[in-house]
């Protein structure tokens, strides 16, 4: 049977579960009679909690004599309740999941006195270590983890407290990391973490993210594309800016952690920017990087939101030119001070959920449309699907997973770009 690991949430937790499944399988899990089964949960939302205990039950249906580990962000915040469940067999902790010894903590290993929670106190961590990994399965481009937990305690946020505080991992190995998987093959590399931007005060010298962005580029030549997961742009420092200006290998693409467009309700959940500064910096990145692509996260419902707060969200979709984004209706995370404010009806935080949606499927569109007639270095992800530079999918004809071609786009479907021509290998 083996050990499967289901994988909820974040690159983060992408990346954590290959490690996990090493550190599972050093263990001796694999050699159960019935296999294993390893939940990495999610967080940021009730409803991501819901479908992790949905497949849970599901998991345990099909597999009723298999042992069920369940972990991650979720089994950090709530792990007596999912103690509770019956079909779980132990709950690890952030922290407990990346050790081998943690995956030895069942009956089957002749343990005396069996504890069904191993969950530590997750603020004690202070170091992120750098677990080396040799490929992420199933996947073109790899992940490698630069920063793990946040200082900031914004008002709906629960994930500090599945995470931990924040603890960069040292720049040599990330290097490292990046060289092994530029060695096996990967054309293109993902910086990721909690709160990747506060990348660096921890370690000796007071690195910042800009600094490790161009250390890796001059230390990996070899790596075609490096690719930034979220960003908190009111800490991008001088060198990322200066990189996104210069270096043609780091991907014009950057998601960022907006949240909202309006001032008050950015007050409210105790965010570090005003939406004058998300517009300030969009414009000026567009300057120094004219092909930029950005995406954001925004939040729509938060608790006292009036409609004309809500029209700010809207509106600033297009102030900052926004092409793909990430909607979350609001949800109350138990222990969060946005819990106890006065919360929105449910339908009219759907209502503009839904509007915030289609905003956001217009500007896509209108993206895509841009993108016909030019060429593009797509980077082939599966069979007949790729993504842009600037991460928009593409659909190819040919093409090896992993591979970087060029091809001129012809149309687009709503969802994706459309490509004409044969394969063209890149340069």
């Amino acid at each position: 049977m083996g050990v499967d690991v289901v994988t909820f949430g974040c690159r983060l937790n992408t990346y954590e579960s290959e490690v996990m499944k090493r550190e599972a399988d050093a263990a001796g899990l694999g050699t159960l009679e019935n296999g294993a089964i390893i939940f990495n949960t999610c967080a940021v939302t009730s409803e991501a909690v819901r479908q992790a205990r949905q497949a849970i039950r599901k998991a345990r249906r099909d597999n009723p004599a298999a042992r069920i580990i369940v972990t991650g962000c979720a089994a950090q915040t709530e792990a007596e309740a999912f103690a509770e469940m019956d079909e779980v067999d132990l709950v690890l902790g952030n922290e407990e999941k990346l050790k081998s010894n943690s995956y030895r903590m069942l009956p089957d290993f002749g343990v005396n006195q069996f504890e069904k929670v191993r969950v530590n106190d997750i603020m004690e961590v202070r170091e992120t270590a750098s677990h080396m990994v040799d490929a992420i399965e199933g996947r073109a481009r790899a992940f490698v983890q630069v920063q793990n937990g946040c200082d900031h305690r914004c008002t709906f946020c629960i994930i500090p407290y599945g995470r931990g505080n924040s603890r960069s991992v040292p720049m040599g190995g990330v290097v490292e990391q990046v060289k092994r998987l530029v060695g096996n093959g990967y054309a293109e590399v993902v910086l990721t973490g909690v709160d990747m931007t506060s990348y660096g005060p921890d370690l000796p010298g007071h690195l910042r993210l800009g600094k490790l962005v161009k250390t890796v580029l001059k230390s990996v030549p070899d790596l075609k594309r490096l690719r930034l997961s979220s960003i908190d742009s009111i800490e991008a420092d001088d060198d990322l800016m200066e990189a996104l200006a210069t270096e043609p290998r780091l991907m014009p693409h950057l998601h960022l952690s907006l949240q909202s467009g309006d001032n008050m309700i950015l007050k409210r959940m105790k965010r570090r920017h005003a939406r004058e500064n998300s517009i300030a910096f969009c414009a000026e990145v567009r300057t120094i990087r004219p092909d930029i692509v950005f995406g954001a996260d925004i939040i729509a419902g938060f608790p006292t939101e009036t409609d004309e707060m809500f029209e700010n969200s809207i509106r600033i979709v297009e102030e900052c030119g926004l092409t793909n984004l990430h909607v979350f209706p609001f949800s109350p995370r138990k222990g969060t001070p946005a819990a106890r404010m006065p919360q929105i009806e449910r339908s009219i935080v759907k209502q503009r959920a839904a509007r915030l949606r289609a905003a956001g499927d217009a500007a896509y569109n209108r993206h895509l449309d841009g993108l016909i007639g030019t060429t593009q270095k797509v980077l082939v992800e599966r069979d007949g699907i790729g993504r842009t530079e600037g991460f928009t999918l593409v659909g190819i004809d040919g093409g090896v997973a992993g591979q970087i071609i060029e091809r001129t786009i012809g149309g687009h479907d709503g969802n994706k770009l459309l490509a004409n021509g044969r394969d063209r290998r890149a340069a």
